[in-house]
């Protein structure tokens, strides 16, 4: 058992902060190259659609409205969900 916990402690040192506690993006400010990396499936194209359509609408009021976005469906959208935010941190 002793070892068993000394392999789990061990394994637990060499996780990265950062996944631990992954920051949220605020897709009002993200520029094109973080919505590209953050959300999976999001290219140059989606991405420049993104910026657009809060140029030309505001902001975002809510993380849903980016399903107005050709290509961005629920899937996606419930997939990043934690990962997103519309709210200044």
């Amino acid at each position: 058992m002793k070892i068993l916990k000394r392999l789990v402690c061990t394994f637990f040192l060499f996780i990265p902060l950062t996944l631990l506690a992954a920051d949220t993006v605020n897709i009002n400010t993200a520029d094109k190259e973080t919505l590209m990396t953050v959300i999976t499936g999001v290219g140059e194209k989606k991405a420049d659609a993104i910026i657009e359509y809060r140029e030309k609408n505001g902001p975002f009021k809510s993380i849903d409205e980016l399903m107005n976005i050709k290509g961005i469906g629920q899937g996606t959208l419930d997939k990043h969900r934690n990962m997103l935010t519309v709210a200044d941190s």
